[in-house]
């Protein structure tokens, strides 16, 4: 370490080599590396997974054969043997004084390596007996070296990297040893961590890995996910502060006029949760800075007219409005439906011996052929064209606006920030237009603060009046169910089949679109419409298919998830989706609400034969649920956090310690402190350290570009 005298912050950690603590060489730094581990930082961020309490493990006398539990044993003997078919088995024999348990596993060679005879083991697996003997197969084994006290931390380990827990330990100290006489650098003043009771980092890093109790242990981490969220809130809390200070957006003029006539010609009254939201973007758009908002809401709750109502407020005021959807067949039925809602709307125009034309809608997708986009693009220009309905097409060069107000990007997780602001940058004088961005897969509040932490969020939760909730039920592949789907058919009803492949691939043993679609043709559903829809056919292909669907041409249309997001059929009432073990839950909650859009009680009938515990977990789920905020937060649990700041980041961002699960009032916390860090009466106190971390942990050009001031 060098020889300064000033604390250590976490960039003079990163720039310590790994090869400067005791034991690892050229080849532990090879294993670690392929850990993703390069620095002593790495090696100080890589969390303990669980800690041991000595006092409390159990012992092999007190399990009974099915109970999963942690033992702490010693070995007593190994061996390794080949069977016929050339796979290898390991086998050893381990004791607790209270009793003895055979471990066995297969094809891990490694673990011969692994187990010495009289080396401490922790076990954790399934007690089960075998020809009268107590075993447990594949167990996770944590090797703690000779580790004494109460409390020990459990490292993820990696058995074919070569790297044990007791390894990690060692180095762990060896680094927080040779830090001490310089300690931790400290960027939270005093005042913050009263505020929060927080301990020093100094502390929160020596009893993350060395707690003397779990309340010691508690504290520490903590303090190391309030850091860690901290540093995501004040990257987000600066881009939308940037994004409202240095852009000029449209301050639109409009008396609501239009919605007023949109609201008296509804045929059903809108939600009180619809018109918060509309209020919320009406607040924005009348706002001098543009307008960056996430409208979430769960399937069917609504959003296309909040969306609707926005762009005709923009267009009262004189600007264009544009949708754009992630595919075909989306920007197809978004044009449909904005064109029957509008059809009568009219705007004054002197040009007219009548003094007004009636509000034009274009739709530009690929498909639009080229004579026609050429047309629509040469109107769009001109400002003839009031709102344009399209897929990629409109983010291309060619395509220009007269003065473009609002942009609406549905399924906003189908589309990059890129394309979101290459949509942004037609607007005309240097002004940014209005954003709205729409989602149906409903996610939980604290993460939408992390993963839209730059977006204000509006969220509909409450379904129109009269939806009636659909049936959900968890069934097996058999002749009843083909027999109700002909029932269903034989009441005028349409249905949906979804599959999760295209062709067969023997790996998987999954029903592929085509396959099941000449087996239901031919057999089961013989004498029945069926169509058949999915992502290797022609665009054109898919359009006259959908249309033969929607004009009830097709009884039964099997297809696989390109329907996931918005097709509108009121007319379908049951939705069948074959190997639903192979869907996760927010998928399988979108496909479900492609019925239940009439008047008449629709089904959900989720076709699996899988038994493992996640896929009943997951499907019990739905089953029981038809609130897509509720199943978000199941999803969440089931599934963990993942990448939270997109994959075009520095890997440094992901999650170490916190989870938006456990610490959600802690995601409030950090996002609080960040704003109160970059209010301007707070400029007085410095946050270099803080832009310096998080210049380690995102990307550099973007932090700088934020925090130049």
């Amino acid at each position: 370490m060098s020889d300064s005298t000033s604390p250590l912050t976490l960039s003079n950690f990163e720039e310590i080599p790994l090869t400067r603590l005791k034991g690892i060489g050229p080849k532990k730094e090879k294993a670690l590396k392929s850990l993703g581990i390069s620095s002593v930082l790495d090696i100080l961020m890589y969390f303990p997974r669980r800690y041991i309490d000595r006092t409390n493990e159990a012992k092999i006398s007190s399990l009974q054969v099915g109970d999963e539990g942690m033992i702490l044993v010693e070995v007593i003997n190994v061996n390794k043997q080949r069977t016929r078919n050339r796979r290898v088995i390991v086998t050893a024999t381990v004791t607790d004084q209270t009793g003895n348990v055979t471990i066995t596993f297969f094809n891990q060679p490694w673990r011969e390596r692994q187990l010495k005879v009289g080396s401490e083991v922790i076990i954790f697996g399934k007690l089960d007996q075998y020809r009268g003997e107590f075993r447990m197969v594949n167990p996770v084994v944590d090797l703690i070296g000779d580790k004494t006290g109460r409390f020990i931390p459990v490292y993820p380990q990696s058995g074919k990297a070569g790297v044990s827990t007791w390894e990690f330990a060692s180095w762990i100290k060896d680094a927080l040893d040779k830090s001490k006489a310089r300690g931790f650098a400290e960027p939270l003043t005093k005042s913050i961590r009263e505020d929060h009771g927080l301990i020093s980092r100094d502390n929160a890093y020596s009893s993350i890995h060395n707690p003397a109790n779990l309340g010691e242990m508690l504290k520490a981490r903590k303090r190391l996910v309030f850091d860690e969220l901290l540093r995501i809130q004040l990257l987000l809390v600066a881009r939308k502060r940037q994004l409202e200070s240095s852009t000029r957006g449209i301050s639109h003029r409009f008396e609501e006029t239009f919605f007023n006539k949109l609201l008296a010609q509804l045929p059903f009254k809108p939600t009180n949760a619809q018109l918060k939201a509309i209020s919320e973007i009406f607040d924005d758009l009348h706002a001098v800075h543009p307008m960056h908002r996430l409208l979430q809401g769960d399937v069917g709750s609504g959003k296309t007219l909040v969306a609707i109502a926005a762009l005709i407020s923009v267009v009262e005021g004189g600007k264009q409005g544009a949708i754009m959807a992630p595919t075909e067949v989306l920007a197809e039925q978004h044009f449909t439906g904005t064109k029957e809602l509008l059809n009568n709307f009219s705007l004054p125009d002197s040009s007219n011996l009548m003094g007004e034309r009636l509000l034009k809608i274009a739709l530009l997708t690929s498909q639009t052929s080229e004579k026609e986009a050429k047309g629509i693009r040469t109107q769009l220009a001109q400002g003839e064209i009031d709102i344009i309905v399209g897929t990629h097409s409109l983010i291309q060069d060619s395509v220009d606006f007269h003065d473009i107000g609002l942009t609406v990007v549905d399924e906003q997780h189908r589309f990059g920030v890129d394309q979101r602001a290459a949509l942004q940058n037609k607007g005309s004088a240097g002004t940014i237009p209005d954003l709205l961005v729409m989602t149906a897969t409903p996610i939980p509040r604290t993460a939408a603060m992390t993963v839209y932490g730059d977006l204000d969020v509006s969220t509909l939760d409450e379904l129109p009046e009269g939806r009636i909730p659909i049936i959900t039920k968890r069934i097996p592949d058999s002749k009843e169910l083909w027999d109700e789907v002909k029932r269903e058919v034989d009441k005028g009803h349409q249905v949906f089949i979804v599959c999760p492949l295209i062709d067969e691939n023997e790996t998987i043993d999954t029903s592929s679109v085509e396959t099941t679609y000449q087996r239901l043709r031919d057999n089961e559903l013989s004498g029945v419409s069926l169509g058949l829809l999915h992502g290797r056919m022609q665009a054109s292909e898919k359009q006259s298919t959908m249309e033969l669907f929607r004009n009830r041409e097709l009884d039964v249309l099997i297809s696989t998830t390109v329907i996931e997001v918005g097709v509108n059929v009121p007319n379908a009432t049951m939705m069948i989706i074959l190997g639903a073990e192979r869907f996760g839950i927010a998928q399988l909650h979108q496909l479900r609400g492609r019925v239940g859009r009439g008047s008449v009680q629709s089904t959900c009938y989720l076709v699996s034969d899988s038994q493992t515990p996640e896929t009943v977990t997951r499907l019990q789920a739905l089953e029981e649920s038809t609130d897509g905020f509720h199943l978000a937060e199941v999803d969440l649990e089931i599934r963990g956090e993942g990448t939270l700041m997109g994959t075009e980041q520095k890997g440094k961002n992901d999650l170490k310690i916190a989870s938006l699960r456990r610490d959600k009032e802690w995601v409030e916390h950090a996002r609080s402190v960040a704003k109160s860090l970059l209010d301007s009466s707070q400029k007085v106190q410095d946050i270099s350290l803080l832009v310096e971390e998080m210049n380690l942990f995102f990307k550099e050009e973007e932090v700088e570009y934020l925090f130049k001031s």
